[in-house]
């Protein structure tokens, strides 16, 4: 009995100290990439760049990167027999956010196993891409939809990223602030997805649609994005 009670604590003693060596592995810079989802976007919202650095034991600056897509919340796909347009939609709304900001680690995980979360808030300028919306007509016509157009005579939307070149800009500001679950097997690589609220505000209010209340220069968004990094 003795002698399991010491192979016991021996082996006990020994888990201890593995973890805790583990758990000292420290790295001092990551960058991750991901895909976003968030109320305002379709089915995907649109993808996320992220570098960090270490500011002390816990606590990372960070720099961030991120192109989306916001939507009106009266937008509503309607077919045709000849494809699918949205009734009213004049314009889209491609936001492109720089952000700044600190993450702090709340728990930390081992290289090869468990979940570290961290608690992350940045902010910083935005640039509102503001393009053109084209339509298809039952004559074959492509052209930016606009106030005063009758949505009755469009069978179908235009063709992908049509009109881009065409768009206008508007500035303003983001900020953020959520949580972030990492994991992964190896102490070089992370993978998670990361969750929480983001506002942008712009200094003038963005056409989504003719005619509607909602467009507006305030757009509260929550969000999830999965990412996959790289750190050391």
């Amino acid at each position: 009995m003795k002698r399991f009670l010491v192979i016991c604590t021996v082996l006990f003693v020994s888990d201890f100290a593995i973890a805790q060596s583990d758990g000292n592995y420290d790295y001092t810079k990551e960058f991750v990439w991901g895909v976003n989802k968030n109320t305002r976007g379709g089915l995907i919202g649109g993808f996320i760049f992220k570098w960090s650095k270490s500011r002390g034991e816990k606590q990372f600056s960070t720099f961030g990167f991120e192109m989306v897509n916001l939507k009106n919340p009266d937008e509503v796909k309607l077919s045709t027999g000849f494809g699918q347009f949205i009734p009213l939609k004049t314009n889209y709304l491609y936001p492109v956010r720089f952000q700044f900001g600190r993450g702090h680690i709340l728990f930390k995980k081992t290289p090869s196993k468990g979940v570290q979360i961290n608690v992350d808030y940045a902010g910083g300028p935005s640039i509102g891409v503001v393009a053109p919306y084209y339509v298809t007509n039952d004559q074959g016509e492509s052209y930016h939809f606009r106030p005063g157009d009758d949505y009755r005579e469009v069978i179908s939307t235009g063709y992908p990223f049509e009109g881009l070149f065409e768009s206008e800009l508007t500035a303003g500001f983001n900020l953020k602030a959520s949580l972030s679950f990492e994991m992964g097997a190896f102490k070089s690589n992370v993978t998670g997805f990361e969750v929480g609220t983001l506002f942008d505000y712009y200094f003038r209010e963005v056409e989504l649609m003719v005619d509607s209340d909602k467009n507006t220069k305030f757009y509260p968004t929550l969000f999830i994005t999965f990412f996959y990094g790289k750190r050391k």
